[in-house]
C-alpha cells in the first residue's frame, strides 16, 4: 500500500502546529559542546551557526534504536540505507558527501580509517544520550572531514542519570534486542557502563530474490571520569563494536536479464572496532584558564565473505594526541575566550584480502598537524561572536589553511539573527588511494584533497520564555576538486579529482515546542539544490521533512508518540542495461506510531510499529526497503 504526503503539505502542518503552540511555556539556555574547543562549549544564543540538539528524551519518545533514524528529523540531514537494518547506511549534511560529516562519539572520532567515513548501521542508540549536529564548515576547529558539519553523539553522566536501566524488545523480522546500562557517581569517581546487543532475522533487499538478509550487532562501552582534586580531572572512555550482516551482490553478468540489479546472494560482512581515550583536565586562576589533554586511539577491521570464505579485508588504526588551552576572561557582562589547539593525528591502512601480492598489502600511513586558534566573545545575552582559524600539515597532501566566523543577535523581541561562514577541507581516504579489489577498484594514490567554502544565514523566533522556537537558514557552499568515482575504464573503476565546481544551496526550516504540560511538538523541512557540473547530485533529496508529535501524561503514566518522516524524490545511479545512467527515485512517506505505559514504579511497557503504512520503497536504486514492523518490550529503570 503506497501512502503520500506532499512536502507543501508538510510544510503547512510545521507551521501549523508551531502557531498552535503559542500557549506554552519555557526552557533553560541550551550549551552545545560542539561548538568549540573550548571547554564547556557554546550557549545557542551565542551561536552564529545553525545547530540541531536531540535530547534523551527526544530518542526515548521516538524509541530511537539506530542512531541514524533519529537524525533524519534534522534539517539538512538525508540518509541512504542498502535496504533493511544492517544494510551500509550514508549521512549527508547539506547535500555534501557522506564522508564530508565529522562523527565523534564523546569525542572520539568514529570514521572508519579505511573507508574514509562512519558507516551508521551499526551505531545502537542510548536512552538517555544526547546527539548535537552542527551544519556547515567547522574545518577551522577539527580539520578533514567536517566539511557538511559534525555529529556529536554524547552518552549522559553518571552523575546526570544514574541508576541501572534495561530494554528488551522483540518483533517482527525475528528482531530481538537489549541493551544495560549501569551509571552513578561515588565520591570523586564518576562511572557509565553499557552495553547493547540487536539481532534480527531481515528482510529482502532484492526485487527478485527472497533471501532474508540478517544482522547481528553488538555495542559494550564504559566511561569513567575521575576528580583528583576540585581542578584536577582523569577521563577514560572505551568503546567496542562488533557488527555482521548478510549482503546482496550486484548482478554485473553482461547480458543477464537483472544486469546492475541486486540480486541473492550468499555474501556477509564483519566488522570489528575498539576506540579508546583517556585525558586529564585542569582549571587554573579559579577557572579562568583551562587545560585539556587527550590521547585517543581506535582499531578497525573489516572482513568480506562469498560462499563462507573470506574474499576480502582490510586493517585500520588511527592514533591522535590533542592539547587545548582556553583562557576566558571580562567583565560587566562582556566575555573574552581565547583558546588554542594542537592535534597531532597518525593513520594506518592495510589491505588484507587474500590472494594479494606484497605491494598491494603494504602498510600505508598518513601524519597530520593541526593548529588551531580560536576567540569568541559575548556581550550579555544578545550579541555573539566567534572566529577559527586552524593550520594543516600534512606529509601527503598540500598544507591546509581553513577559517570559520560566525555572529549572534537577539533582540528583545526574541528574535535572533545569526550568520556564519567558513572553509573546509577533506583529505583523500584510505580507500580511494590505495584500496584494492582486482575485479572493481583500484586506488589513485595522486588524489588532491578536496576544498570547500560557504556561508549562511538565518532568523529565530522564540516565545514565551523559549518554550517555543521556530527557526529559517540559507546557506550556499562551493566545493572544488571533489572526488568521484571513475568508470570510465569499466569493470575497472578508480578515484579521481573532478575540474568541475560541486554547487550546495538550501533553507532549512525547524520548529520546536512545548504546548501546556504535555504535548510536545518537533518539525523540520529542507529545500537542497545540489548540482555539480550543472547535473543535480544523486542521492539528495531537494526535498525533506519530518515532524513528531507527542503527548507525555502530567503523571508520567504513559506516553504517545507519532512521527512523520517525507523524502522527495531524488536522482540516483542507475547501472541496469535499461534507461539512463540515472534514475529518478519516487518520493515516500514513513509514518511511525508508539507509545508506552508505566506498569509499575520503574517498568513500563512499550510499543512501537514503524512503516505504519507499508509503504513501499528505496533509498539507493534496486536496494528494496523493509516493510511494515510492530515491536514491544519492556524498559527498566532503578
Amino acid at each position: 500500500m503506497r501512502y503520500s504526503v506532499s512536502y507543501a503539505a508538510l510544510a503547512a502542518a510545521l507551521v501549523t502546529m508551531s502557531l498552535a503552540a503559542l500557549a506554552a511555556a519555557s526552557s533553560a539556555e541550551e550549551i552545545v559542546v560542539t561548538a568549540s574547543r573550548a571547554p564547556g562549549g557554546l550557549t545557542r544564543a551565542q551561536l552564529g551557526g545553525s545547530v540541531t540538539l536531540l535530547q534523551p528524551l527526544d530518542l526515548r519518545l521516538r524509541q530511537t534504536r539506530t542512531v541514524s533514524d533519529v537524525l533524519r528529523d534534522v534539517p539538512g540531514i538525508s540518509v541512504s540505507r542498502l535496504g533493511g537494518v544492517g544494510g551500509q547506511t550514508q549521512v549527508r549534511l547539506r547535500g555534501s558527501e557522506s564522508n564530508h560529516t565529522l562523527v565523534l562519539i564523546d569525542g572520539l572520532e568514529a570514521s572508519d580509517p579505511f573507508q574514509g567515513e562512519f558507516d551508521f548501521s551499526a551505531l545502537i542508540a542510548d536512552d538517555v544520550a544526547r546527539i548535537e549536529v552542527l551544519r556547515g564548515q567547522q574545518s577551522a576547529l577539527y580539520g578533514s572531514d567536517a566539511i557538511g558539519g559534525v555529529i556529536n553523539y554524547l552518552t549522559v553522566s553518571g552523575t546526570e542519570a544514574p541508576g541501572a536501566r534495561g530494554r528488551i524488545e522483540a518483533g517482527s523480522f525475528g528482531t530481538t534486542e537489549g541493551a544495560l546500562r549501569i551509571a552513578g557517581a561515588d565520591g570523586a569517581l564518576d562511572y557509565v557502563i553499557s552495553a547493547g546487543h540487536r539481532r534480527t532475522d531481515g528482510t529482502p533487499n532484492s526485487r527478485f530474490g527472497s533471501r532474508d538478509l540478517g544482522a547481528e550487532n553488538t555495542a559494550l562501552s564504559g566511561r569513567l571520569v575521575y576528580e583528583l582534586s576540585p581542578n584536577l580531572k582523569l577521563r577514560a572512555i572505551a568503546r567496542y563494536l562488533k557488527a555482521e550482516a548478510d549482503v546482496n551482490d550486484q548482478d554485473f553478468a553482461w547480458g543477464s536479464p537483472t544486469y546492475g540489479y541486486v540480486i541473492d546472494s550468499d555474501d556477509s560482512s564483519a566488522i570489528e572496532q575498539l576506540y579508546g581515550l583517556v585525558g586529564a583536565d585542569l582549571d587554573l586562576m579559579e577557572g579562568a584558564w583551562s587545560h585539556s589533554l587527550t590521547l585517543q586511539s581506535m582499531d578497525a577491521s573489516r572482513d568480506g565473505f562469498s560462499g563462507g570464505a573470506r574474499d576480502s579485508g582490510n586493517e585500520g588504526n588511527r592514533v591522535k594526541l590533542s592539547y587545548v588551552s582556553s583562557y576566558r576572561f571580562g567583565m560587566e557582562g562582556v566575555f573574552h575566550n581565547l583558546t588554542g589547539a594542537i592535534d597531532w593525528k597518525r593513520e594506518k591502512f592495510r589491505n588484507s584480502g587474500p590472494g594479494l601480492s606484497p605491494a598491494q598489502a603494504l602498510e600505508r600511513q598518513i601524519e597530520n598537524t593541526g593548529l588551531v586558534a580560536q576567540y569568541d566573545l559575548a556581550i550579555g545575552d544578545h550579541i555573539g561572536f566567534g572566529a577559527a582559524m586552524r593550520y594543516d600539515e600534512n606529509e601527503r597532501f598540500r598544507n591546509a589553511t581553513t577559517y570559520r566566523v560566525h555572529a549572534s543577535y537577539l533582540f528583545e523581541s526574541g528574535a535572533r539573527l545569526h550568520a556564519a561562514g567558513g572553509s573546509g577541507i577533506k583529505a583523500p581516504g584510505f580507500y580511494e588511494l590505495f584500496g584494492f579489489d582486482p575485479d572493481g577498484f583500484i586506488g589513485n594514490p595522486d588524489l588532491k584533497a578536496e576544498r570547500s567554502h560557504g556561508w549562511e544565514a538565518g532568523i529565530e523566533q522564540t516565545f514565551l520564555d523559549g518554550r517555543v522556537r521556530l527557526d529559517a537558514t540559507y546557506f550556499d557552499t562551493r566545493l572544488e576538486d571533489e572526488i568521484y568515482t571513475d568508470f570510465s575504464n569499466w569493470p575497472i573503476s578508480t578515484a579521481a579529482n573532478r575540474d568541475t565546481v560541486s554547487k550546495q544551496r538550501g533553507v532549512e526550516v525547524s520548529a520546536e515546542a512545548l504546548i501546556g504540560d504535555a504535548w510536545r511538538v518537533h518539525a523540520a523541512w529542507a529545500w537542497l539544490d545540489a548540482e555539480e557540473g550543472g547535473q543535480e547530485e544523486v542521492r539528495r533529496p531537494p526535498h525533506i521533512g519530518s515532524l513528531n508529535l507527542s503527548y507525555v501524561d502530567p503523571s508520567d503514566a504513559f506516553s504517545a508518540t507519532l512521527t512523520v518522516r517525507y523524502n522527495g524524490e531524488t536522482l540516483d545511479n542507475n547501472f541496469t542495461s535499461t534507461g539512463g545512467p540515472r534514475v529518478t527515485l519516487p518520493a515516500f512517506t514513513l509514518v511511525n506510531a508508539g507509545g508506552d505505559v508505566r506498569l509499575n514504579e520503574g517498568v513500563r511497557l512499550f510499543a512501537r510499529i514503524e512503516n505504519l503504512f507499508d509503504e513501499t520503497y528505496e533509498e539507493v536504486y534496486t536496494y528494496r526497503a523493509p516493510g511494515r514492523a510492530a515491536l514491544v518490550g519492556l524498559r527498566a529503570e532503578f
